[in-house]
């Protein structure tokens, strides 16, 4: 596959252009969002009210089992609506998750889906609600507006601050055999409401909120400095940026607060609708790669990644850089070049405050090449400030690979 720089640039016009063509500069997509302590109940009377009466609830096997999805749901089970389980989703679902929750939502003719907890279970439960009646191989839906009309609607309920799934229409499925993680994009995969309640996120893990916190950051940063100025992408990014700087930290060092919980879930689902206008760049390209051949968490990913990428693109991400070192008073430096250069510093910083290390040792350098391969060809499809060449992204592998 030929991946000079000029063909790249050429393919990611072309593919930018079509884009604008196909759906325009006007942000689509509208749901409801209940917040605040209760938000599920909210939610289950909305659902209740609707009329669904056989739901399936689509989330792991922790949370099953520890009796949380249930008590998130307390409301549909109090109002007579039958819940059918599908609990078998791990980190990074697979197109085999999918057929396996397809086969509980179609045996028991579920009119809605549910996902709780975090970006994996919304993921999964996207494309599940796809396949009420096709029988084609999710596979096959890979891409824009591929996937069936017949979408059962979806409603969502994040037990994490972070993937931002609940306010987006992509889902990211994974292909263990080709160690590729697919991304699946239609408006009918958007939620039609989702409950953010930080009630479901006390107590939830250090590392857990950090990675998570983390990933919201960067859907933040990637929207907010790429080179398309659609809808609120800038707005939704900016809020985001602000919000996990100011809430992250305090979440972190005292899990059961309310109010930085709750900040953090905001802050999440700003990010999640800054993305679902503009998609994110190189940061989630790097990293996608490293979960689906690695292993690695995405949000670990990219707090691994996020830094070097900000210092390559440094002077292209000047102007946005420079005013989000303003809105969350990091610099207020007189020089564009010197607020940008105190941004991306105080990103590194909060990485290395809430203990994510910046090197992995699941990365392997014998597959630098494929890695960076497998990266360019997806950044492509991005509006980041700039491409970053196969010796770029190698140096970030071996910056970020323990030696």
């Amino acid at each position: 596959m030929l991946r000079s720089m000029p063909v790249r640039r050429f393919k990611r016009g072309f593919q930018l252009g079509l884009i604008k063509l196909l759906i325009g500069n006007k942000a689509a997509g509208v749901h409801l969002s209940y917040v605040g302590q209760g938000a599920t109940a909210d939610l289950c009377r909305r659902i209740v009210d609707i009329g669904h009466p056989d739901v399936l609830v689509v989330t792991d096997k922790a949370l099953k089992e520890l009796g949380l999805a249930e008590r998130a749901l307390a409301g549909l089970i109090d109002a007579g609506v039958n819940l059918h389980w599908y609990a078998g989703v791990d980190p990074d679902p697979t197109f085999a998750h999918v057929v396996e929750g397809s086969r509980v939502l179609r045996s028991a003719g579920c009119t809605a889906v549910v996902a709780v907890g975090g970006g994996s279970s919304m993921d999964a439960a996207k494309i599940i609600a796809c396949t009420r009646s096709s029988d084609e191989s999710p596979d096959k839906w890979v891409g824009l507006n591929k996937t069936p009309e017949d979408i059962v609607p979806i409603y969502a309920v994040p037990t994490t601050s972070g993937t931002g799934s609940e306010a987006t229409m992509g889902a990211v499925i994974k292909d263990p055999a080709e160690k590729l993680k697919h991304i699946i994009v239609a408006e009918g995969l958007l939620p039609q409401a989702v409950a953010l309640d930080p009630e479901l996120l006390l107590g939830l893990p250090a590392p857990v909120t950090a990675a998570t916190g983390i990933d919201a950051l960067t859907h933040g940063i990637e929207a907010y400095i790429c080179i398309w100025d659609r809808g609120t992408r800038k707005e939704n990014g900016r809020l985001a940026v602000q919000g996990v700087f100011r809430w992250l930290e305090r979440a972190m060092q005292n899990p059961g607060d309310i109010e930085s919980r709750q900040g953090m879930a905001v802050a999440a689902y700003h990010a999640g609708i800054a993305i679902n206008q503009v998609g994110v760049g190189n940061v989630h390209a790097i990293a996608h790669q490293l979960g689906a051949r690695f292993g690695i968490p995405h949000g670990q990913a990219n707090a691994l990644v996020l830094p070097h990428v900000l210092k390559a693109c440094l002077a292209e991400a000047e102007t946005a850089l420079a005013e989000l070192a303003v809105v969350t008073q990091v610099s207020d430096a007189a020089s564009p070049a010197a607020r940008a250069q105190a941004f991306v510093d105080a990103v590194t910083d909060l990485i290395a405050k809430v203990g994510i290390a910046d090197t992995d040792p699941r990365i392997q350098s014998a597959e630098w090449t494929a890695v960076a391969h497998a990266a360019m060809d997806e950044s492509d499809g991005y509006v980041s400030p700039r491409l970053l060449s196969k010796a770029e992204m190698m140096e970030i592998l071996e910056r970020i690979t323990v030696r």
